[in-house]
């Protein structure tokens, strides 16, 4: 019995690995720009407010006025500058202009050769994936070979056990591999 409570926990860490891997891809996806206006490209730009660094989404509405540009709206005015400020440091691509009360981010097109960047990051991205996955997977294995050594399981649980963990890895590659191909399609929509 408590041969397959360790087996579950062996396999219940793999599958959140997978997916740990998995959402981290696609949020590194949402943050890639494609040419349109895209919020969550401010996810990880901080600002210095009162001494505390804080993500932008928490001190302004963001807004998607046209297909190219957002608008930030800062709650605090005399934060205004030290928001311009925090993106133009980020090196998001863009240059953000504000009239005293909102600042605009406009994206400039994609060229041909930026696209071809974009979606080479894209498939780096995409690889170093699979690598986090497949690690995942190899210390499952190590694990199941040492519940095998140690006779807590038979050659063909590790055997049955063998072919699941290779089935959730197959699963959860397509996946990420589906949502590159998404994000490389889009990039390279004009």
């Amino acid at each position: 019995m408590q041969n397959e409570e360790e087996v579950e926990v062996v396999e219940l860490e793999y599958v959140e690995e997978l997916d740990k891997a998995l959402n981290h891809l696609l949020d590194e996806y949402q943050i890639i720009r494609a040419g349109r206006a895209n919020p969550h490209i401010l996810d990880r730009v901080l600002v210095e407010y009162y001494g505390v660094m804080t993500p932008i989404n928490q001190m302004a509405n963001i807004q998607v006025a046209e297909a190219r540009m957002i608008t930030i709206s800062v709650w605090d005015n005399s934060q205004i500058k030290n928001v311009s400020k925090a993106i133009a440091m980020a090196d998001l691509g863009v240059t953000p202009t504000d009239d005293g009360k909102i600042i605009r981010l406009v994206f400039p097109t994609l060229t041909e050769e930026r696209r071809r960047e974009l979606c080479k990051q894209v498939k780096k991205l995409l690889e170093d994936t699979k690598v986090v996955m497949r690690n995942a997977r190899r210390d499952a294995l190590e694990q199941y070979k040492a519940f095998k050594k140690d006779s807590k399981i038979s050659e063909d649980e590790y055997s049955s056990l063998e072919e699941d963990v290779q089935k959730e890895l197959d699963k959860i590659i397509e996946k990420a591999e589906k949502a590159s191909q998404d994000k490389e399609k889009e990039i390279m929509e004009i």
